[in-house]
């Protein structure tokens, strides 16, 4: 909304500053924070008084968790509802790259919000059947990837680039469009294994949400791309507005999800922001890059991964309790010290990811 003040520049050149990206990210960062702060309790009242016993917790689970009865959850909607108004102010309009990555988020929020509400109604882990709702966020991925590919210039659009050089890529086809919903799919789902322990997954969210933003702006800028000798994409720099405003956003969250949570952010918030993640990183052309700095997402899905897939074939487990951010609750690690020390491991993995900028 604020990028067409642009149109008077002429007549008041200090709306000029609109037109830059930069300027309009860290707008969209104030905003989604503010938002956040100021109807952030609000929310949290209005979900407690709905929810009543809030989100169920396992009884097989830890037992430390046992003190978090009644905690509502659904507070990713604290999260999108400040990512959405920031967006709409702050960012251009007429890009679509950002209609289709709000879309997809947006669309995994409510697959998650719907799996959240079917667990609070029902005072029951079991919520949204697991097929049914993996083949909905297909469906959506799917769709986005569609529309990236249509969007970009052939043959990058269907490619898959490799990091560290600077001319290959894979050739992909149509192809390309189920191999991007599965990375978007697989970020959704990974992000939503992640979200365990109180401020566990908003930080690493926020972490990755920075470096793909500083990503998305040099892969849309011509300049800095070829400086840089990465794959210029016209119009993702945008999508730098979309992850201010996550980052905005998820600052605001974290106050009222510190420890001790005053609030989850259930389904509805990890969903939404990992397929966020996933289809900007394929909407950038960095989806091996992604699986770089979201690491330690990679890392609580393969250990359940490893976890079933061992009990299965061998009757015995890898890991004391999966995701592994249980696994350490069993062994003694405290809730903070396992929540900063993941938050350490994400930022290592973020200066990684972005050092492949560079190396080429």
């Amino acid at each position: 909304m604020f990028y067409w003040l642009i149109d008077f520049a002429g007549t008041f050149p200090a709306f000029n500053v609109f037109r830059y990206i930069t300027f309009r990210t860290g707008g969209a960062v104030v905003t989604g924070a503010l938002f956040v702060f100021l109807f952030g309790p609000w929310i949290i009242d209005n979900l407690r008084l709905r929810q009543g016993k809030g989100q169920p917790i396992r009884s097989d689970g830890p037992q430390s968790h046992l003190v978090k009865v009644g905690t509502p959850t659904m507070g990713g909607l604290m999260i999108l509802s400040g990512l959405v108004v920031s967006t709409l102010l702050w960012a251009n309009p007429r890009n679509p790259y950002v209609w289709i990555v709000l879309a997809v988020t947006l669309g995994f929020g409510f697959v998650g919000f719907y799996d959240d509400y079917l667990k609070v109604t029902k005072q029951s882990h079991k919520g949204f059947a697991g097929r049914t709702r993996l083949l909905i966020e297909f469906i959506i991925a799917g769709a986005a990837c569609y529309a990236f590919v249509r969007l970009g210039r052939d043959p990058l659009s269907s490619s898959l680039v490799l990091p560290f050089f600077k001319d290959v890529i894979v050739k992909f086809g149509w192809f390309f469009v189920i191999f991007g919903a599965f990375i978007i799919v697989g970020a959704g789902n990974a992000v939503n294994l992640t979200d365990g322990l109180d401020g566990l997954a908003i930080v690493p969210v926020m972490i990755a949400s920075a470096s793909f933003g500083l990503i998305a702006y040099l892969v849309g800028n011509a300049v800095f791309s070829d400086y840089l000798q990465i794959n210029y994409i016209a119009g993702t720099g945008e999508l730098a507005v979309l992850c201010g405003a996550v980052l905005g956003a998820g600052l605001g969250f974290l106050w009222f999800n510190a420890p001790p949570a005053s609030i989850f952010m259930g389904d509805t918030g990890s969903l939404a922001l990992g397929g966020m993640l996933g289809s900007i990183a394929v909407a950038v052309k960095h989806e091996i890059v992604l699986a770089v700095i979201g690491g330690l997402f990679v890392l609580e899905a393969v250990s359940v991964i490893v976890q079933v897939a061992s009990f299965k074939l061998t009757g015995k487990r890898v890991f004391r309790m999966a995701p592994i951010h249980h696994h350490f609750e069993q062994k003694g690690w405290t809730e903070p010290q396992i929540v900063i020390r993941f938050w350490l491991i994400s930022v290592m993995l973020a200066l990684v990811g972005l050092s492949t900028l560079k190396l080429r």
